[in-house]
């Protein structure tokens, strides 16, 4: 047997996709949570202007995502992996008769690229630096501090210092603390 019938050879690479399919799965609803985990320790990314109300910031911030959307839709292309060729092998029996397993081919896979993102990110940053804000990562509090501060939401973004720091609420608010 040197090569299979195309039926058998049909039902192969079914059960080959769906076993590298159920694994991505798999792998995916366990390693969302960790991701999620790992962005809420993560520094608190924004736009900054100090001095300026969170929510004129917000509001900014808004106005410019609107304006990237305008000057840089998504354009979204799908794009297809290279397939992959297993090889078959050569078996061989104690009695000296060998043969060959026919090899197969599994599918690479489709996926979407935003050939726009980076040019929407890039238009959204300079919308903000024309209003006067600039990027900033803010390092999360230690424990310590986030025990010990009362929880609220930063109103007025203040100055920023080597000792600032960020706590992130439940609700998705956050609040820049500047140790002392």
């Amino acid at each position: 047997m040197t090569e299979g019938k195309g039926p058998v050879k049909q039902i192969v690479f079914t059960l080959a996709s769906v076993v590298r399919q159920d694994c991505t799965v798999t792998r995916f609803r366990l390693l969302l949570p960790l991701c999620l985990a790992l962005a809420a320790c993560g520094p608190l990314t924004i736009f900054y202007k100090p001095g300026i109300s969170v929510a004129r910031m917000q509001n900014d911030q808004t106005n410019c995502e609107v304006r990237a959307q305008k000057d840089a839709p998504v354009a979204n292309q799908i794009r297809q992996r290279p397939p992959i060729c297993v090889p078959g092998n050569r078996i061989c029996n104690p009695d000296g008769s060998c043969y060959s397993s026919p090899g197969y081919w599994i599918d690479g896979g489709v996926y979407t690229v935003d050939v726009n993102a980076d040019l929407r990110s890039r238009v959204l940053t300079q919308c903000m630096a024309q209003r006067g804000y600039r990027p900033v990562d803010i390092p999360p509090c230690p424990a310590s501090v986030d025990n010990q501060v009362p929880r609220g939401q930063t109103q007025k973004l203040p100055t920023l210092t080597q000792n600032s720091c960020s706590i992130r609420n439940q609700d998705g608010s956050w609040q820049i603390v500047t140790r002392g």
